[in-house]
């Protein structure tokens, strides 16, 4: 790899986008956790094509080769407002043991087309609250695991946290069940927004677990932050960032909250008048870019900040940085095999997704059959746009011979469109257009999603995109 910027993206902490540079790239757009993206995937897609795609998987002689394990717990104790994950609110611990037995009986369904025994380089647990789970709970979905896969000492293994659910105790129990990384949920520490979205977790609880998180040898601690919800301002804001600088993780999110409350129940008990207009917004992600890039965090794109010692952080310098359903990944692209309600997952060129609902999970399993209920076979155009957006995402580049040679296509003729619909970025110097490849720029990091979108051909046929969260 020849390029500079690629080889040392870490450039991208030393400068600022202009809050007038963010106001003109305030649109709604996909994360790009997958290309295409979740809502283009299909009903037609089912179970039957998913073994298929895990037959080719072992015909193809990819047995030996490392999986990547999501297992999604659904459950919560408690509503917050904000939240648009699929989720249970319960506090009936027997729902959490009644699920653990179907995802025993989904994870038997999986490895009798995997074949037992595949290796796993990385374990997520997400939610919901996977710490909804007693310690009995997730020491049995591990020894589950355990006898399914060969989880390897040097595996990564996360988990999402409720700072309310988990004390120091819990940690070290954690710690002692193999998960070496952690990402606590915080998104503000202000008192009345807290109120406002209906989680109230005092700072000093979430300090406290910082230091015996430390304590205990933690990989990489991750905070999650929200801008956007009701009642924020900037100098309240600026005082969460000031905290969470202090508090010194190893990664943060930063993310944009996206009001619709008419997809999202939970979010219709937020008062729209509360949260802050669109100039505000800005303003507090300028604010927030600026401060976090000033207490040493490297920008990774796509609302992630990293230390510069952090995994991620070097992954995205030495041009290993890699995308799934989880988010930034320091793993080589593998299969991903995804457990649990709603869960999705991706097999060769296709993407599954399980039933949305406990009833419609439960039903299949009690029938034997995975409960895949959607999900897509790429085509070879998405195959080629997906390597196309991962390498603009992961790596700042794509090298048009490169691309031609994987996957046998004149670029610059394929994409004549496209490059043409790239020369504004270019004219905003965020991004270089040569003759033989595009390279983001320092500043073009912070738009990443915008250029991206460019090489979406579903998107660009779609009128109604205001159903994604906003791209900066």
């Amino acid at each position: 790899m020849n390029s500079s910027l690629a080889l040392a993206p870490d450039a991208s902490s030393s400068v600022r986008p202009a809050p007038a540079l963010l106001r003109r790239f305030d649109l709604c757009g996909p994360r790009y956790t997958s290309y295409p993206t979740a809502d283009r995937f299909v009903e037609a897609f089912t179970a039957d094509d998913y073994v298929r795609a895990l037959r080719q998987r072992s015909e193809l002689g990819a047995h030996g080769r490392p999986l990547s394990l999501y297992v999604h717990i659904p459950f919560c104790e408690s509503l917050c407002y904000y939240c648009a994950c699929n989720k249970i609110v319960t506090r009936h611990q027997s729902r959490g043991r009644q699920y653990l037995e179907y995802l025993s009986k989904e994870v038997a369904l999986q490895v009798a087309h995997l074949g037992r025994g595949a290796v796993v380089s990385q374990l997520h647990l997400g939610g919901g609250t996977p710490t909804f789970l007693h310690d009995a709970g997730l020491r049995e979905l591990i020894s589950v695991l355990e006898e399914a896969f060969t989880l390897p000492p040097e595996r990564e293994q996360s988990i999402e946290i409720d700072p309310r659910t988990v004390d120091g105790h819990r940690l070290a129990r954690l710690a002692e069940m193999g998960f070496d990384r952690l990402s606590f949920g915080v998104q503000d520490f202000d008192p009345e927004v807290q109120k406002a979205v209906h989680r109230i977790q005092p700072a000093k609880q979430v300090f406290e677990l910082m230091a015996s998180a430390r304590g205990l040898g933690f990989g990489s601690i991750n905070i999650d932050l929200i801008h956007g919800l009701p009642r924020q301002t900037v100098a309240s804001f600026d005082r969460t960032l000031a905290q969470v600088c202090e508090l010194r993780p190893d990664r943060i999110a930063l993310y944009a909250y996206a009001h619709l409350p008419a997809r999202f129940k939970a979010q219709r008990r937020i008062a729209a008048e509360e949260l802050p207009d669109a100039g505000l917004r800005i303003e507090m992600l300028s604010r927030s870019i600026a401060a976090l890039c000033a207490a040493g965090y490297v920008y990774i794109g796509m609302d992630h900040f990293a230390l510069p010692g952090d995994a991620l952080a070097i992954a995205k310098r030495q041009g290993r940085l890699h995308r799934n359903f989880q988010g930034y990944s320091t793993q080589p692209d593998c299969d991903l095999v995804a457990l649990g309600v709603s869960a999705i997952g991706a097999v060769g060129a296709t993407y599954c997704q399980n039933a949305k609902t406990l009833e419609e999970y439960y039903d299949h399993l009690d029938q034997e059959r995975l409960p895949v209920v959607r999900g897509l076979a790429l085509t070879r155009d998405d195959v080629l746009r997906r390597a196309v957006i991962m390498a603009l995402m992961c790596q700042g580049r794509v090298d048009f011979e490169a691309m031609a040679q994987a996957h046998l296509v004149d670029f610059r003729r394929y994409f004549a469109n496209e490059l043409v619909a790239l020369a504004p970025f270019a004219a905003q110097d965020l991004l270089k257009l040569r003759d033989h490849e595009i390279e983001v720029t320092p500043m073009g990091w912070f738009f990443v999603r915008a250029i991206a979108m460019v090489f979406d051909r579903y998107l660009q046929a779609d009128q109604n995109r205001a159903r994604f969260s906003r791209i900066v």
